[in-house]
């Protein structure tokens, strides 16, 4: 069975191509600085789908 959903694999494509163009920011809201790394846009898609309530493992705490 997969671990992650069809909605997730969609959010962190979007962050990656917002990545790719410059547009991706973090932080709350987007107020933080852009976004260079991949690892961190693969983050950041991951969470968005976590709010939207996308199939997601939950994070390793």
């Amino acid at each position: 069975m997969p671990r992650y959903g069809k909605a997730a694999q969609k959010r962190v494509k979007s962050a990656m191509h917002r990545r790719k163009r410059g547009t991706l920011k973090s932080g709350k809201g987007g107020k933080g600085g852009r976004v260079k790394s991949r690892k961190q846009a693969i983050a950041i898609g991951l969470s968005e789908a976590r709010k939207k309530g996308a199939k997601v493992p939950r994070k390793k705490s």
